[in-house]
């Protein structure tokens, strides 16, 4: 098979989570137990970080990615769901897998897949970590798929454990209030491993802490590390601030000084806090990483691992950004920053799709009413129809046309505005896939 007949087979025989939903979850670790040990165990051969968590785990392990490689680690990142393309999923130093060891690794575990049958998720977890154990890297910056407890990377050992906060997402697997999905979170938390925690609060901050204690696992709160806001604050360890006019974020750091970061999106205030949380963590670990690689690393962290869509601007007239922020706390932030970016703006248009499992109508009023609405839908089985979407959001005071793919509502928007107009487009992952 070529690549693209490998990746035919794989879909097929193994659905995408992203593509079908929860009838892709394969819930329990006996799975990937079962195809790590049929791959000699990979994950044992080098050293790891786990970053789970709801939202910003992807941007947090960019991050610690890219600050590792200025501080010349050779680094695995895996993260999930891809964007564009199958391979962003695991990377050596940014560089995605090559097609030629995607193809290699399906047709050398065919056999295997008719006696375990691996979810598609598990066969991309053993994937990578096979890989990065034949790229003999230092580290790898492993993300949690779904969950924690019983998500198929929970079989590492990890140097340390992120979780970077606790919203409402898959609430038919992980539970239905935020304490449940607290306790699969903190699923990754291992003995005598130190955790860093990026946001948590009250009971949560309660579960997260028992838990580590219940496995002596040393833990940090990042939040009671930073005060986070706009302006002159006076703290002992520092200050994050946000320069709207300028689109970054800077940080001023006790020790560190000052460092920006091109990740632009208003939930990145969070992230970096629980990042450099991190940093600190695994420099008292005996990592070998300067104040001076920290700065370069979080600057260079989009030119380096190549992430995607976290507040992307693709275009200034009009003003076109993109984020794949699609839950409550995505959602909420992201609707903070366009109502902060959108004051100088004349219109504001919104090409906004769904996936149909997502808790509609704990996100539709999060949205600007006084806003143009191209619904639309992505190019996947999972895609809420753009009519079912615009149906859901009307009660909601959320009204314009329906377009039957994305790149079909972003040519509307584009069409309909001015100069001074401001187009945001998301509401899913996929959404924003099919523009970046």
């Amino acid at each position: 098979m070529n690549y693209s007949e490998t990746l035919d087979y794989i879909y097929k025989r193994m659905p995408m989570f992203q593509v079908v939903g929860t009838s892709a979850y394969k819930e329990g670790l006996e799975g990937i137990l079962a195809f790590a040990e049929h791959l000699g165990n990979p994950q044992n051969k080098f050293k790891t970080i786990h970053v789970g968590g709801t939202n910003g785990k992807g941007s947090v392990s960019h991050t610690l990615a890219s600050v590792l490689q200025s501080a010349g680690y050779k680094v695995g990142l895996f993260t999930s769901p891809h964007l564009r393309d199958f391979r962003e999923r695991i990377r050596v130093n940014g560089e995605v897998i090559p097609e030629q060891c995607v193809i290699e690794f399906v047709e050398r575990n065919k056999q295997i897949f008719d006696v375990i049958y691996p979810s598609f998720f598990e066969v991309c977890v053993g994937m990578a970590f096979e890989y990065f154990a034949k790229e003999k890297v230092d580290v790898a910056v492993i993300e949690v798929g779904l969950g924690g407890r019983l998500d198929s990377t929970n079989i590492i050992s990890p140097d340390l454990s992120v979780i970077t906060n606790i919203s409402f997402d898959h609430v038919a697997i992980l539970g239905d209030t935020l304490e449940k999905i607290a306790v699969e979170k903190a699923g990754i938390i291992k003995r005598n491993t130190p955790v860093v925690i990026g946001e948590a609060e009250g009971e949560i901050k309660n579960i997260f802490k028992q838990k580590a204690e219940s496995v002596s696992a040393p833990i940090r709160f990042a939040e009671d590390t930073f005060i986070l806001g706009v302006g002159n604050q006076s703290v002992e360890n520092g200050t994050i601030y946000q320069e709207y006019r300028t689109n970054s974020y800077r940080l001023d750091i006790k020790d560190f000084g000052t460092i920006r970061t091109p990740l632009l999106g208003e939930c990145q205030k969070f992230n970096m806090c629980t990042v450099v949380t991190a940093l600190r963590t695994l420099q008292s670990l005996g990592y070998s990483i300067t104040d001076e690689q920290v700065k370069e690393g979080i600057e260079k962290t989009v030119e380096q691992t190549h992430l995607m869509g976290r507040w992307q601007i693709l275009q200034h007239k009009p003003f076109i950004v993109c984020d794949t922020g699609h839950n409550v706390g995505g959602l909420t932030l992201v609707t903070n920053q366009i109502k902060k970016v959108r004051k100088d703006k004349k219109t504001l248009r919104i090409v906004f799709g769904m996936v149909s499992d997502k808790d509609v109508d704990h996100v539709m009023p999060l949205l600007p009413t006084d806003a143009v609405y191209y619904f639309t839908r992505a190019s996947i089985d999972r895609a809420m129809p753009e009519d079912i979407v615009k149906e859901k959001a009307a009660p909601y005071g959320l009204l314009g046309n329906t377009y039957h793919t994305v790149a079909e509502a972003l040519e509307a928007a584009k069409k309909d505005a001015d100069d001074n107009d401001m187009i945001f487009v998301g509401g899913s992952s996929y959404v924003v896939a099919e523009i970046v």
